[in-house]
Protein backbone atom coordinates (compact mmCIF):
# COMPACT_ATOMS: atom_id res chain seq x y z
CA UNK A 1 0.00 0.00 0.00
CA UNK A 2 1.63 3.29 -1.22
CA UNK A 3 1.37 5.94 1.62
CA UNK A 4 0.98 3.46 4.30
CA UNK A 5 4.98 3.75 5.85
CA UNK A 6 3.53 7.58 6.18
CA UNK A 7 0.50 6.72 7.87
CA UNK A 8 2.72 4.67 10.29
CA UNK A 9 4.34 7.68 10.89
CA UNK A 10 1.39 10.10 11.80
CA UNK A 11 0.60 7.59 14.23
CA UNK A 12 3.92 7.64 16.09
CA UNK A 13 4.41 11.15 16.08
CA UNK A 14 0.43 11.11 17.38
CA UNK A 15 0.94 8.69 20.35
CA UNK A 16 4.32 10.16 21.01
CA UNK A 17 3.04 13.57 21.25
CA UNK A 18 0.08 12.08 23.86
CA UNK A 19 2.29 10.78 26.05
CA UNK A 20 5.01 13.58 25.80
CA UNK A 21 2.11 15.78 27.05
CA UNK A 22 1.27 14.08 29.77
CA UNK A 23 4.75 12.08 30.86
CA UNK A 24 6.46 14.98 30.86
CA UNK A 25 10.29 14.13 31.99
CA UNK A 26 9.94 11.38 33.40
CA UNK A 27 11.89 8.95 30.95
CA UNK A 28 15.80 9.44 32.33
CA UNK A 29 18.12 10.42 29.88
CA UNK A 30 19.96 7.59 30.40
CA UNK A 31 17.04 5.08 29.10
CA UNK A 32 16.65 7.87 25.75
CA UNK A 33 20.37 7.51 25.22
CA UNK A 34 20.09 3.28 25.04
CA UNK A 35 16.77 3.72 22.98
CA UNK A 36 18.66 6.20 20.32
CA UNK A 37 21.27 3.92 20.33
CA UNK A 38 19.63 0.92 19.85
CA UNK A 39 17.45 2.37 16.87
CA UNK A 40 21.23 2.99 15.86
CA UNK A 41 21.81 -0.52 15.22
CA UNK A 42 18.93 -0.99 13.65
CA UNK A 43 19.09 0.74 11.01
CA UNK A 44 22.82 0.09 9.96
CA UNK A 45 21.19 -3.56 10.00
CA UNK A 46 18.56 -2.17 7.92
CA UNK A 47 21.32 -0.48 5.30
CA UNK A 48 23.17 -3.60 5.20
CA UNK A 49 20.40 -5.90 3.94
CA UNK A 50 19.21 -2.57 1.48
CA UNK A 51 22.25 -3.54 -0.54
CA UNK A 52 21.38 -6.85 -1.44
CA UNK A 53 21.75 -5.45 -5.23
CA UNK A 54 25.06 -5.15 -5.19
CA UNK A 55 25.67 -9.07 -4.23
CA UNK A 56 24.06 -9.79 -7.33
CA UNK A 57 26.61 -12.33 -9.37
CA UNK A 58 25.49 -10.91 -12.36
CA UNK A 59 25.03 -7.52 -11.94
CA UNK A 60 26.58 -6.48 -9.12
CA UNK A 61 29.75 -5.12 -9.93
CA UNK A 62 28.26 -2.43 -12.84
CA UNK A 63 25.94 -1.73 -9.35
CA UNK A 64 28.85 -0.87 -7.55
CA UNK A 65 30.82 1.37 -9.82
CA UNK A 66 27.62 3.23 -10.58
CA UNK A 67 27.16 3.99 -7.36
CA UNK A 68 30.18 4.88 -6.75
CA UNK A 69 30.25 7.21 -9.54
CA UNK A 70 26.64 8.32 -8.22
CA UNK A 71 27.98 8.75 -4.84
CA UNK A 72 30.70 11.12 -6.19
CA UNK A 73 29.01 13.33 -7.95
CA UNK A 74 26.31 13.57 -6.18
CA UNK A 75 28.50 14.90 -3.14
CA UNK A 76 30.49 17.24 -5.10
CA UNK A 77 26.46 18.65 -6.10
CA UNK A 78 25.61 18.38 -2.48
CA UNK A 79 28.74 20.64 -1.36
CA UNK A 80 28.73 23.04 -3.93
CA UNK A 81 25.11 23.68 -2.96
CA UNK A 82 25.91 23.57 0.55
CA UNK A 83 22.99 21.54 1.10
CA UNK A 84 23.79 20.25 4.56
CA UNK A 85 24.88 23.81 5.60
CA UNK A 86 21.34 25.27 4.14
CA UNK A 87 19.44 23.03 5.63
CA UNK A 88 20.79 23.49 9.16
CA UNK A 89 20.31 27.58 8.43
CA UNK A 90 16.80 27.36 7.89
CA UNK A 91 16.34 25.14 11.11
CA UNK A 92 18.20 27.57 12.89
CA UNK A 93 16.43 30.26 11.22
CA UNK A 94 12.59 28.83 12.33
CA UNK A 95 13.58 28.30 15.41
CA UNK A 96 14.90 32.21 15.94
CA UNK A 97 11.79 33.51 14.00
CA UNK A 98 9.44 32.27 16.82
CA UNK A 99 11.63 32.93 19.58
CA UNK A 100 10.79 35.38 22.09
CA UNK A 101 14.04 35.32 24.04
CA UNK A 102 17.87 34.81 23.78
CA UNK A 103 17.43 31.20 24.87
CA UNK A 104 15.32 30.09 21.50
CA UNK A 105 12.76 27.60 21.48
CA UNK A 106 15.30 25.22 21.81
CA UNK A 107 15.47 26.27 25.33
CA UNK A 108 13.40 23.90 27.35
CA UNK A 109 13.55 27.34 30.55
CA UNK A 110 12.35 29.04 27.95
CA UNK A 111 9.45 27.06 26.43
CA UNK A 112 8.16 26.40 30.04
CA UNK A 113 7.77 30.36 30.59
CA UNK A 114 6.62 31.60 27.18
CA UNK A 115 2.95 32.17 26.86
CA UNK A 116 1.02 29.49 25.91
CA UNK A 117 0.66 30.77 21.97
CA UNK A 118 3.77 30.64 21.93
CA UNK A 119 4.76 27.57 22.96
CA UNK A 120 2.07 26.39 20.94
CA UNK A 121 3.84 27.72 18.10
CA UNK A 122 7.17 27.21 19.09
CA UNK A 123 6.41 23.42 19.43
CA UNK A 124 4.61 23.29 15.81
CA UNK A 125 7.70 25.02 14.06
CA UNK A 126 10.67 23.30 15.61
CA UNK A 127 9.32 19.40 15.79
CA UNK A 128 7.85 20.39 11.73
CA UNK A 129 11.59 21.28 11.16
CA UNK A 130 12.78 17.77 12.57
CA UNK A 131 10.30 15.77 11.42
CA UNK A 132 9.98 16.81 7.98
CA UNK A 133 13.82 18.23 7.41
CA UNK A 134 16.00 15.13 7.49
CA UNK A 135 16.79 13.01 4.45
CA UNK A 136 14.95 9.95 5.63
CA UNK A 137 11.78 11.85 5.18
CA UNK A 138 12.99 12.35 0.89
CA UNK A 139 14.46 8.70 0.77
CA UNK A 140 11.48 7.36 2.76
CA UNK A 141 9.08 8.56 0.52
CA UNK A 142 10.49 7.74 -2.82
CA UNK A 143 10.99 4.07 -1.67
CA UNK A 144 7.26 4.14 -0.37
CA UNK A 145 6.11 5.63 -3.50
CA UNK A 146 7.59 4.07 -5.82
CA UNK A 147 7.05 0.75 -3.48
CA UNK A 148 10.29 -0.51 -2.87
CA UNK A 149 10.07 -0.65 0.78
CA UNK A 150 8.54 1.63 4.21
CA UNK A 151 12.01 0.51 5.75
CA UNK A 152 13.27 3.83 6.10
CA UNK A 153 10.10 5.11 7.33
CA UNK A 154 9.48 3.14 9.20
CA UNK A 155 12.66 3.60 11.22
CA UNK A 156 11.80 7.52 10.93
CA UNK A 157 8.36 6.53 12.64
CA UNK A 158 10.83 5.11 15.82
CA UNK A 159 13.04 8.16 15.73
CA UNK A 160 10.04 10.76 15.76
CA UNK A 161 8.28 8.47 18.21
CA UNK A 162 10.83 9.44 21.19
CA UNK A 163 11.70 12.57 19.59
CA UNK A 164 8.00 14.00 20.07
CA UNK A 165 7.75 12.85 23.81
CA UNK A 166 10.50 14.58 24.63
CA UNK A 167 9.37 17.88 22.20
CA UNK A 168 5.47 17.82 23.59
CA UNK A 169 6.97 17.69 27.46
CA UNK A 170 8.44 20.90 26.54
CA UNK A 171 6.39 22.34 23.93
CA UNK A 172 2.95 20.83 24.63
CA UNK A 173 0.30 20.99 21.83
CA UNK A 174 2.13 22.57 19.79
CA UNK A 175 3.71 19.37 18.41
CA UNK A 176 0.74 17.81 17.39
CA UNK A 177 0.12 20.66 14.88
CA UNK A 178 3.35 19.14 12.78
CA UNK A 179 1.02 16.53 11.80
CA UNK A 180 -0.24 18.53 9.24
CA UNK A 181 3.12 19.40 7.93
CA UNK A 182 3.84 15.99 8.04
CA UNK A 183 0.56 14.86 6.19
CA UNK A 184 1.60 17.53 3.56
CA UNK A 185 5.15 17.34 3.01
CA UNK A 186 5.72 13.64 3.15
CA UNK A 187 2.78 12.93 1.77
CA UNK A 188 3.36 14.84 -1.19
CA UNK A 189 6.67 13.52 -1.57
CA UNK A 190 5.14 10.03 -1.83
CA UNK A 191 2.74 10.69 -4.21
CA UNK A 192 5.18 12.81 -6.63
CA UNK A 193 7.16 9.80 -6.70
CA UNK A 194 4.43 7.34 -7.78
CA UNK A 195 3.32 9.19 -10.72
CA UNK A 196 7.18 8.85 -12.06
CA UNK A 197 7.25 5.14 -11.11
CA UNK A 198 6.19 4.09 -14.62
CA UNK A 199 9.74 5.67 -15.99
CA UNK A 200 11.37 3.79 -13.65
CA UNK A 201 12.87 -0.24 -15.01
CA UNK A 202 13.77 -2.86 -12.44
CA UNK A 203 17.95 -1.90 -12.76
CA UNK A 204 16.87 1.99 -11.80
CA UNK A 205 15.03 1.21 -8.81
CA UNK A 206 17.35 -1.41 -7.44
CA UNK A 207 20.37 1.14 -7.94
CA UNK A 208 17.79 3.57 -6.06
CA UNK A 209 17.61 1.42 -3.11
CA UNK A 210 20.96 0.60 -3.05
CA UNK A 211 22.27 4.50 -2.75
CA UNK A 212 19.08 5.09 -0.65
CA UNK A 213 20.47 2.00 1.90
CA UNK A 214 23.88 3.47 1.50
CA UNK A 215 22.16 6.83 2.97
CA UNK A 216 20.60 4.94 5.47
CA UNK A 217 23.83 3.52 6.87
CA UNK A 218 25.14 6.92 7.29
CA UNK A 219 22.52 7.67 9.61
CA UNK A 220 22.77 5.02 11.59
CA UNK A 221 26.72 6.17 12.16
CA UNK A 222 25.00 9.11 13.11
CA UNK A 223 22.83 8.30 15.40
CA UNK A 224 25.40 6.03 17.29
CA UNK A 225 27.89 9.02 17.13
CA UNK A 226 30.59 7.13 15.01
CA UNK A 227 30.64 9.87 12.26
CA UNK A 228 28.53 12.47 11.59
CA UNK A 229 28.26 12.03 7.90
CA UNK A 230 26.64 14.29 5.86
CA UNK A 231 23.88 12.72 4.94
CA UNK A 232 21.78 16.44 3.03
CA UNK A 233 24.96 16.75 0.83
CA UNK A 234 24.80 13.49 -0.50
CA UNK A 235 21.05 13.24 -1.31
CA UNK A 236 22.25 14.23 -4.86
CA UNK A 237 22.80 10.64 -5.58
CA UNK A 238 19.35 9.56 -5.33
CA UNK A 239 18.77 11.34 -8.44
CA UNK A 240 22.01 10.76 -10.03
CA UNK A 241 22.59 7.09 -9.26
CA UNK A 242 19.65 6.42 -10.93
CA UNK A 243 20.15 8.45 -14.29
CA UNK A 244 23.65 6.59 -14.34
CA UNK A 245 21.65 3.31 -14.05
CA UNK A 246 19.00 4.33 -16.88
CA UNK A 247 21.81 5.64 -19.30
CA UNK A 248 23.84 2.88 -18.75
CA UNK A 249 21.14 0.46 -18.99
CA UNK A 250 19.90 2.11 -22.64
CA UNK A 251 23.54 1.49 -23.92
CA UNK A 252 24.89 -1.49 -22.71
CA UNK A 253 22.05 -3.54 -21.68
Amino acid sequence: MRGLGTLINLVTVAVGGGLGMFAGDRLPERVRRTIMQGLGLVTLAVGIVGLEPLYDPAAGLRRFIVLISGIILGGLVGEALRLEDRLEGLGSRLQRRWSSDPGGPGNPGHAREATTENRFVEGFVVASTVFCAGPLTVLGSIEDGLGISIRSLAIKSALDFFAAIGFASVYGAGVLGSLVTILVYQGGLTLAASLVEPLMTAEVIAQLGAVGSLLVLGIGLRLLDIARVRIVSLMPALIIVPAIAGAVEAMFL
